[in-house]
């Protein structure tokens, strides 16, 4: 297989082009996660005639959160397969750069400025949105992988590290959002009562900001830094490769390792349905019904959107460090999902502890909150960035970006779902406090046990998802061979 990858002086131990990467990545989820930590408050605020929000009901703002999130995991399908045939990976990031910048710039467009046409202004925003991250998201991606040589150890360790630009951009996302939409608001009289305003639309324009920093920092250093890496579509390239124009079929190892995709797929589907509640019901939940006063501070509810990303900044390198601590008794990638859904299960028993401490005289504390995040995360590093590295070194060469684009595929049905289920919570309208808080209950504890029984099963399927890998991992009771190794290794 030639090699890709493009001569740079390593930083690090890592090439150049992984920092590029890194920070192209963390203002693009800087710009997303920023919009997602305002929608559903955005949807669901009443004081829609003096601009701050649109005054949906709680059930239908959920829906509508868990099918624009579900799309936005369907277009990487689309937009993988165009880099894999037709863009290459570098123009697919550009082009779906400049659609969520004007995505983003659409949502922050003031009311004032549109009176009637607010409505159409947020659906073109989020149509945008959706198509520009499909181009976007499956790329970067596989770009991460392409930076190293088949077999080299420091890819999990590349995906560990572009998985922290991940999370600085979401964590800086959920408090700057947080302070920009106050500290821009104002207050008008309602019924004789002065109102805060929240100034959503400032949100919005700094999450735009943020898509253009990713474009330029892309357009100005991914020639030096990346070199001929993203540029020719893969199949083309595999094509060329191979002196042929014909495609060929898979080959039976192949088959057998897009097997093990598309069954830790599934349980990724039961980990991201529970896991996407923070941006929808865990939200309406931190907004309406916990104590988030801290001293004579009240919290903002987009606030909470940066544990999880300040929870991963912390642990991730300590996970990284066990991991490789661990050598030859580090867990495989079935194992490791399965522990991630336990911790998921845990986090999600702290928000049954919530609504069981809420009553009409106690809101819940917010320290149940932060330990579900706390569970939520460190479930999270046992499970994405592997699944990241595991579809990289699976996937035959000619379907990189279309596997990566079926991956994220999983992940888009269980968006759908974490918004289905969330709108199960009620509306604020046709439901009493009391009976919103005793439905999350009924959602919280019925995610604790399909976390746990989903965990159980993938465990006891460990093994034989190992031997369809075909030497890519060894089985847990293979101790001739590396673990770090094989980990990384990729099959063109």
């Amino acid at each position: 297989m030639t090699n890709l990858v493009h001569k740079t002086t390593d930083l690090w131990g890592h090439p150049k082009g992984l920092f590029l990467l890194f920070g192209t990545e963390m203002w693009e989820r800087f710009s997303y996660y920023a919009m997602r930590a305002l929608l559903v408050l955005y949807l669901v605020d009443r004081v829609q005639a003096q601009g701050g929000g649109l005054g949906w009901d709680h059930a239908s703002a959920l829906q509508l959160y868990g099918t624009f999130t579900m799309l936005v995991y369907v277009t990487p399908l689309l937009g993988g397969w165009l880099a894999d045939h037709i863009t290459g990976q570098r123009l697919a990031i550009i082009l779906g750069s400049i659609l969520m910048a004007i995505g983003q710039f659409s949502l922050a467009l003031p009311h004032a400025w549109l009176p009637g046409y607010e409505l159409h202004a947020f659906y073109t925003g989020l149509g945008f949105l959706v198509v520009g991250n499909g181009l976007f998201k499956p790329n970067i991606s596989t770009m991460v992988g392409d930076l190293y040589q088949p077999g080299d150890k420091r890819r999990d360790g590349a995906f560990t590290v572009f998985y922290l630009g991940v999370n600085l951009g979401m964590f800086l996302a959920g408090i700057s959002v947080g302070l920009l939409i106050d500290l821009f608001g104002y207050q008008i009289e309602v019924d004789g009562n002065l109102v805060q305003v929240r100034n959503y639309q400032a949100g919005f324009l700094l999450a735009g900001i943020g898509m253009l920093i990713a474009l330029v920092l892309q357009m100005t250093l991914a020639k030096p830094l990346l070199g001929s890496i993203g540029i020719e579509p893969a199949a083309k390239r595999e094509r060329r490769l191979q002196q042929q124009a014909r495609k060929t079929p898979l080959t039976k190892q192949e088959v057998d390792r897009l097997k093990v995709v598309l069954i830790m797929g599934l349980f990724t589907i039961i980990f991201w349905a529970g896991f996407e509640q923070a941006g929808g019901l865990m939200n309406i939940y931190a907004d309406r019904f916990v104590d988030r006063t801290v001293g004579s501070v009240e919290l903002n509810p987009a606030y909470f959107q940066s544990l999880n990303p300040l929870f991963i900044m912390i642990f991730a390198p300590l996970f990284a460090a066990l991991w490789m601590k661990l050598g030859k008794h580090d867990p495989n990638s079935p194992v490791k999902f399965a522990m991630g859904l336990v911790l998921l299960g845990i986090g999600f028993l702290m928000m049954v502890a919530a609504t069981m401490q809420y009553s009409e005289a106690q809101q819940s504390s917010l320290w149940w909150l932060v330990l579900a995040y706390l569970f939520f995360t460190l479930g999270e590093l046992c499970l994405s960035p592997i699944g990241l590295a595991m579809v990289t070194r699976l996937s035959p060469l000619r379907m990189a970006s279309l596997m990566m684009g079926a991956w994220y595929f999983f992940m888009a049905g269980a968006n759908k779902l974490a918004g289905l289920i969330g709108a199960l919570v009620g509306s604020g309208e046709a439901a009493t406090d009391k009976e919103m808080v005793a439905n999350a209950f009924a959602i919280f504890g019925g995610f604790t046990l399909a976390a746990f029984i989903a965990a159980l099963l993938l465990y006891l399927m460990a093994d034989k998802l190992i031997g369809w890998m075909h030497g890519a991992e060894p089985s847990r009771t293979d101790t001739n061979v590396s673990p770090a190794l094989t980990a990384a290794s990729k099959v063109s």
